[in-house]
């Protein structure tokens, strides 16, 4: 697989809501984007606040342009701020360093695109993101080692 589909980041934004709804999470926001960081997919739980999608949006986007998961980024940020500051200008001040943000890989390890999460907390978002990359057979990268 070298693209992701629409049909495929369709299923994984209802699979994520759902996880969070399985395990009693704040209501969330899920962003799907392509390996060219563009939008596939957003839904909004319609109890979940006001800046919800921007964050997921921005959670996503931000795996994608360094080519690395939320928690690696978050690693980075701590031993870096003046850097992780400068990119996040670099970036529209789309540059959210935490856990939620997880890239999407195929089989042979390729990034597909990225999904990002936000409602609950950081590692709680990335929880439901692992789950509905899982759900749809491709392989998450967060950045954990």
């Amino acid at each position: 697989m070298n693209r992701l589909t629409l049909t495929l980041a369709d299923r994984m934004v209802d699979e994520a809501l759902s996880e969070g709804a399985r395990q009693g999470f704040q209501p969330l926001c899920v962003a799907v984007l392509d390996a060219g960081g563009h939008l596939l997919a957003l839904k909004r739980d319609e109890r979940a606040s006001l800046l919800r999608p921007q964050i997921a949006n921005g959670k996503a986007s931000s795996v994608l342009g360094m080519g690395f998961g939320g928690r690696e980024l978050a690693r980075r940020a701590e031993v870096m701020p003046a850097f992780f500051g400068a990119l996040s200008d670099l970036a529209g001040g789309n540059m959210l360093p935490v856990p939620g943000g997880v890239l999407i890989r195929d089989d042979a390890g390729d990034i597909v695109g990225a999904i990002g999460i936000s409602g609950d907390t950081s590692d709680n978002d990335e929880r439901c993101a692992l789950a509905a990359i899982a759900a749809v057979g491709l392989v998450a990268d967060a950045g954990s080692q």
